[in-house]
C-alpha cells in the first residue's frame, strides 16, 4: 500500500495547500489532519503549540504511517517545525510566509501581512523580512477573525462582507498602510477567503500566498516515489468530536476528501 500524504493544520486552512499539492500530484494519496480539538492555534501561547503540536504529529505518524507530514499552519510552523523535525524520522514541510515574492512583486516596496495574533509577532517574520524585503516597509495585522470567516465559509455560511472590510481596514489605516500593495496571506485559511478580500478592499490589492511553493517542495521531496494511477479516496481526520466536524462534511468533500476519521 502507497503511503500517503499528511498535510496538518489546525482547522481546515490547510485545505488551501493541499488544493496546491493535489494539483500537482492528483493520485498521491492524502490525508488530511485537522486539530479540530485544539483550534484555533493563532491565540495560544508559544509553550502552548510547542507541547501540543509535536506529540500529535507523532500520533498520526504512527496511525498513518505517512510518506512525507505538510504543517500547513502558519503559526505552527513559526513556531513549532523545529521541535517536530526534531521529533519525527521523516520529511516535515513547513509553510513560510510569502514576503520574498510579495517583495518581488510590490511597486510601492510597501507590503502588508496579514495573519493570526501569534504569527505576525514572530522573530521568524523579522527575519524574512530583513532578509528578502529589507528595501519595503513591512505592515502587519493579527486577525483570529478572519481564521472564523474561513471556517464558516467551508461551513456553507454566508459571508459577512462587513467582517471583511472591518479586518482590511485593521491592516490599511496603519501609518503607511496607504502606499500597501500586495498583501501576504500569511495564515493559510485565509486563500480559502481571497473572493471575499478582493471584493472589500477599497482598492486592487495583490494578495499572495505560499501553497504553490509548498506544493512544489512536496513534489520534490517525494519525486522517487511511485503514486498509484487513480485517486484514491481522500480521508479527513479531527482531533474533535465527529459531530462537531459534520457541518463540514461537504467542505471536504469538494477538495476530494470523502471520509472522517476521529484521532
Amino acid at each position: 500500500m502507497t503511503r500517503p500524504l499528511l498535510i496538518f493544520d489546525s482547522g481546515v486552512g490547510g485545505l488551501s495547500v493541499l488544493a496546491e499539492i493535489a494539483r500537482l500530484m492528483p493520485t498521491a494519496p492524502i490525508v488530511y489532519a485537522a486539530d479540530s480539538g485544539g483550534f484555533p492555534y493563532g491565540t495560544k501561547t508559544e509553550r502552548e503549540v510547542t507541547a501540543r503540536v509535536p506529540a500529535l504529529l507523532g500520533r498520526l505518524e504512527e496511525r498513518y504511517d505517512p510518506a512525507l507530514i505538510v504543517i500547513a499552519c502558519n503559526t505552527a510552523s513559526t513556531i513549532a517545525l523545529d521541535w517536530v523535525r526534531a521529533a519525527l524520522d521523516l520529511p516535515v514541510v513547513g509553510t513560510v510566509p510569502a514576503i520574498k515574492p510579495a517583495a518581488a512583486l510590490s511597486k510601492t516596496r510597501t507590503i502588508g501581512v496579514l495573519g493570526t495574533e501569534a504569527t505576525v509577532v514572530q522573530p521568524y517574520v523579522d527575519r524574512l523580512a530583513a532578509e528578502f524585503a529589507a528595501d519595503c516597509t513591512v505592515i502587519r495585522h493579527g486577525s483570529a477573525e478572519l481564521v472564523e470567516l474561513a471556517e464558516a465559509k467551508l461551513r456553507g455560511e454566508p459571508a459577512d462582507a462587513d467582517a471583511y472590510r472591518a479586518i482590511l481596514a485593521g491592516l490599511l489605516n496603519q501609518p503607511g498602510g496607504e502606499r500597501i500593495d500586495t498583501v501576504v496571506l500569511a495564515c493559510t485559511h485565509f486563500p480559502l477567503v481571497r473572493e471575499e478580500l478582493e471584493a472589500a478592499s477599497p482598492r486592487p490589492l495583490a494578495f499572495v500566498d505560499g501553497a504553490a511553493g509548498i506544493a512544489r517542495r512536496t513534489q520534490w521531496l517525494t519525486r522517487d516515489l511511485a503514486w498509484p494511477k487513480v485517486p484514491s479516496e481522500g480521508r479527513a481526520v479531527v482531533t474533535g468530536a465527529l459531530e462537531a466536524a459534520e457541518p463540514y462534511r461537504a467542505g471536504f468533500a469538494r477538495f476530494g476528501l470523502t471520509r472522517i476519521d476521529k484521532l
